[in-house]
């Protein structure tokens, strides 16, 4: 059973692209929740306002407990803020479960939001068809260290990452009907 933080959000987007899926998921709000699903997804929102709902919670601990256990945890948006190492757009530190940076709001404000078909792909993982992504008041990664693999870029920019059990995206794939980053993400194990 899939946990979505349903803090602040649109988590249930998430949970139903999961349900459709065929994947059982459910609403995860405190630490012991988390820390009995069989993995996590954090989805968009405000990452200044989901830090602030998990101070005092343990929740920061018990995703960093479900990602060491090699379950998988995927991050979207506000969720990919969160996992990275660094944050800009002011500066803060995330919860460095991806070695990455990236940039608050880069692609513009919500007037900017935008439907791309990325087509820089990694044809191994997500095939041969472009991804459709929607961007929504999204992050830019500004760098990434070696051993994440980038799965998608936009205009060079990595807009899909994994490392191991832990994966990103800088948009929302909860909002199409298309299931390869969930497939990914669900695919997604620490190595032995």
């Amino acid at each position: 059973m899939i946990g979505v933080l349903a803090l602040q959000g649109d988590f249930e987007a998430h949970r139903k692209a999961l349900q459709r899926a065929g994947v059982g998921a459910h609403d995860v709000r405190s630490r012991d929740e988390i820390l009995a699903s069989t993995g996590l997804v954090i989805p968009g929102g405000e990452s200044t306002a989901m830090r602030l709902l998990m101070e005092g919670t343990g929740i920061e601990g018990a995703i960093r407990a479900v990602a060491d256990r090699g379950d998988p945890v995927l991050g979207t948006c506000a969720g990919a803020i969160l996992l990275a190492r660094d944050v800009e757009g002011p500066r803060a530190p995330g919860f460095g479960l991806l070695p990455m940076t990236v940039v608050r709001n880069a692609y513009g404000r919500q007037l900017d939001s935008a439907v791309v078909r990325l087509t820089d792909i990694s044809r191994a993982v997500l095939g041969e068809e472009p991804l459709e992504a929607v961007f929504i008041r999204a992050p830019r990664i500004s760098a990434v260290d070696e051993g994440v693999e980038v799965l998608a870029r936009r205009n060079g920019d990595p807009v899909l990452v994994r490392r191991g059990n832990v994966t990103a995206a800088t948009f929302h794939p909860e909002l199409t009907r298309d299931s390869r980053v969930l497939t990914v993400f669900l695919s997604g194990r620490a190595s032995a």
